[in-house]
């Protein structure tokens, strides 16, 4: 992550969360890079405070989570709790809760996320990073899905999430396979927006997050609501409607107007 962004701070009293704010923009970092990232109860616990807290925040316009260290974005689970957060059905339960309000808090959060991703980008983590909007990735990074692996149980709402990503076929290949899938595999499947070398993703990420923090707020979260109508077999239209109707009476739509007309850089406010 680029050396001028401010400290970032623990979430929920535990170091292997972090959050910062900058520019209008989030950072959530999953820091256990001892383990490539792998997430245990407490860091889902954390994550689900960090974006109750950026949700709310209306100084956070974009959204951003990455990985700490360099070499994962987040590798799954943490395999060396599995008897201890996972060893019951009552565990299980209670972990695939708290993990399913993670992915959902992800998925409908109101504003852009980007995920930025070096390294391994497995399990649980490519099911992070499949919430979000955009994934950007390094030419090294590695994508997979090893549940067939383990024995584990998916349900629908992660699947479906992917497959309105990129199509049955590639869904059931990632999953019946459990193979590991390089960068270029995951762009042609359209796991991932952009590829780029391992040096150029932090200005590839900071360039996209600070353009769209920088770009009329109700514009993008009006659009950003209307995709997720498209996908769904009845969208509520109306709803639609009344988002789009709402840029046009906007304060913003003035500005955009008249700082095209001036020939300068707009200054929206979300209002």
């Amino acid at each position: 992550m680029p050396d001028m962004l401010p400290p970032a701070h623990p979430a929920l009293g535990t170091d292997k969360m972090l959050s910062r704010k900058a520019g209008g923009v989030g950072w959530m970092i999953f820091n256990n890079p001892e383990r490539h990232n792998a997430v245990s109860m407490e860091m889902w616990l954390a994550a689900e405070q960090i974006l109750t807290d950026f949700a709310a925040d209306p100084e956070v316009r974009v959204l951003v989570v990455t990985g700490a260290g360099g070499k994962a974005f987040v590798s799954g689970a943490d395999i060396s709790k599995f008897e201890s957060e996972r060893g019951s059905a009552e565990a299980v339960a209670a972990y695939q809760a708290q993990t399913a309000k993670v992915y959902e808090a992800l998925a409908d959060f109101p504003k852009p996320t980007i995920a930025a991703i070096r390294g391994h980008c497995i399990g649980g983590g490519s099911a992070l990073a499949v919430c979000c909007d955009m994934r950007m990735a390094t030419e090294k990074s590695t994508f997979g899905i090893p549940a067939a692996k383990l024995g584990l149980g998916y349900p629908l709402p992660g699947i479906r999430r992917l497959v309105h990503l990129v199509g049955p076929s590639f869904a059931k290949e990632l999953f019946f396979s459990a193979k590991k899938f390089s960068a270029e595999d995951a762009r042609i499947m359209g796991l991932v927006n952009r590829v780029v070398p391992d040096d150029a993703l932090d200005a590839l990420v900071e360039d996209y997050a600070a353009t769209i923090a920088g770009n009329a707020p109700l514009t993008v979260a009006s659009v950003k609501a209307i995709v997720a109508e498209a996908l769904k077999p009845d969208p509520d239209e109306a709803l639609c409607d009344r988002l789009v109707r709402g840029c046009f009476a906007s304060q913003d739509y003035i500005e955009g107007r008249r700082a095209f007309m001036e020939k300068r850089a707009p200054q929206f406010t979300g209002s």
